[in-house]
């Protein structure tokens, strides 16, 4: 009997690797063994194949005296999850001659059901973008992951039910029993309708501008401010003025959120994640014996709020100088590093004493005397709006409900802005499309300062004792308050804005 070769992916965040199957046949007492560094779940697969095999119309593999070897390669990558069932099932029809395939270069991807059902599987989209990226033709997937795994243009999607199904599909005598490939899905478009809305919120105005100035360019946000004033409010609203993603963003929220399974929307709305503080330092960052994404990664390309931010491990609000500073976090583990995305806004809230009414004024000293400086200057270096959110009068929080419109006059403020730093990336290819992304070679080509702006900086930073980190991210806040302005240079009053977002010394 020849060897039968089937591929199939490992996904991975974002990307995968194409893994070849080979199923080789020999008389002998019965044995059926996986090779290749696989896992838990694959090495179970020889029972559920053989079950799905049975039910499907064909003797099963553990009826017949032979040795069944399946040899997963590449060899030294770790092969986990269930999606091999169907590969290795059709390897072996394959092998012991009991189907025949066409020559279409395809792979498989799905768990079998004792009954032959195929059975969703996490990670179909990164799947589907590496078996375009490897020649692919096509890929057959599970049903239920079909639109999901369809969101690829380029490569037939063919959605199967059954294991049945799927070997009249390859087979190469019938052409009217092939299923139809799935059409091309089209993303949810539009704003996140969010439960909070800025005109839920009354007073707090000068947090409100801040949560403007931080969704046109992208800044990280701290609330400081006593409890019940409105922290998680103004965090959740966020979402509600964050214009949609691309397309090839929406793809990449996509993919991670489909390698880490649950419930997930196929959309262009930017993720919001909200761990509570007691999540585990692995939970937030990623890492593992094989590194596997946290939440950090799971915020791409839309914002991480943590609520009652010193509360955190503090190894792991550390962990966050990385992701902050280069969009990536880095797993490093004996079995390999692992690098993944982590382009996030950060909405941090904190409350600058445990009390109620006690008539603290620097919150900064109050905050740092109550949690004995758990927050570190590193990070707080790295935030870009200190925002104060104080105690609401009561005649503000009895007054009628702000006018309508706010939320939607905030969008429209935003997109220009940022209308205005894609046009900039447009003339200028290095630079990135919001102004929180900018490096230190970006600002000094791409922002040009006025001498009486030159100034106020030079005193302020020599006042302030800014660092060079600090300096550059106050260079970025002012150019996004200038966006807001739609004014081309940066004046005066922008730098003297963003100043008074510094966290205070």
């Amino acid at each position: 009997m020849a060897v039968a070769r089937t591929q199939t992916i490992q996904p991975h965040v974002l990307s995968g690797t194409v893994v070849s199957i080979e199923t080789d046949i020999s008389r002998g007492l019965h044995a059926f063994s996986v090779v290749g560094l696989a896992g838990k779940a694959v090495d179970e697969a020889k029972d559920r194949v053989s079950s799905a095999i049975k039910h499907s119309g064909f003797d099963s593999p553990k009826t017949k005296n032979q040795k069944i070897t399946i040899s997963l390669s590449p060899a030294d990558l770790k092969k986990e999850g269930p999606l091999y069932d169907l590969p290795i099932a059709i390897s072996y029809l394959l092998a012991c001659g009991d189907i025949a395939s066409n020559d279409t270069k395809r792979a498989y991807v799905g768990e079998l059901g004792l009954d032959g059902s195929v059975r969703p599987v996490k990670g179909v989209l990164n799947s589907v973008v590496a078996a375009k990226a490897a020649g692919f033709t096509e890929i057959i997937v599970p049903h239920v992951n079909a639109a999901e795994a369809a969101l690829v243009d380029g490569i037939s999607v063919i959605p199967a039910r059954t294991l049945t199904h799927v070997i009249a599909h390859i087979s190469p005598r019938d052409e009217a029993v092939r299923i139809p490939s799935q059409p091309i899905t089209e993303l949810e478009s539009g704003w996140f309708e969010s439960t909070v809305q800025l005109e839920d919120i009354k007073g707090q105005e000068s947090a409100k501008r801040g949560l403007l100035i931080a969704a046109a360019g992208r800044h990280n946000v701290m609330f400081v401010g006593p409890p019940g004033t409105g922290k998680t409010m103004l965090a959740r609203a966020l979402r509600s003025i964050l214009p949609p993603l691309s397309r090839q963003e929406a793809l990449d929220v996509t993919a991670i959120h489909s390698l880490a399974g649950g419930e997930f929307d196929i959309s262009s709305r930017p993720p919001f994640r909200s761990p509570h503080h007691t999540a585990s330092h692995t939970a937030l960052v990623g890492g593992g014996s094989n590194p596997k994404p946290g939440e950090v990664t799971m915020a791409h390309h839309g914002v991480l709020f943590m609520d009652e931010f010193p509360e955190f491990e503090r190894r792991s609000l550390d962990a966050l100088r990385q992701p902050l500073e280069d969009r990536v976090v880095t797993i490093s583990r004996v079995q390999g590093t692992a690098e993944f995305p982590a382009d996030f806004i950060l909405v941090a809230a904190l409350n600058p004493y445990r009390g109620s009414e006690d008539g603290t004024q620097n919150l900064l000293r109050a905050m740092q005397e109550t949690y004995k400086n758990k927050v570190s200057g590193p990070i707080l270096d790295r935030i870009d709006l200190w925002l104060e959110v104080p105690h609401v009068d009561y005649e503000t929080l009895t007054s009628l409900r702000t006018a309508e419109g706010e939320t939607k006059r905030a969008r429209k403020a935003v997109l220009a802005a940022r209308k205005l730093a894609q046009a900039r990336q447009f003339q200028n290819q290095e630079l990135p499309s919001t102004n929180s992304n900018l490096s230190a070679r970006s600002i000094e080509t791409s922002i040009h300062l006025k001498d009486e702006v030159k100034d106020i900086l030079k005193n302020s930073s020599a006042k302030l004792n800014l660092s060079p980190r600090s300096y550059h991210r106050l260079l970025k806040v002012a150019r996004t308050i200038a966006d807001l302005d739609d004014s081309e240079h940066i004046e005066t009053q922008h730098v003297l804005e963003a100043l008074q977002y510094r966290v205070p010394v």
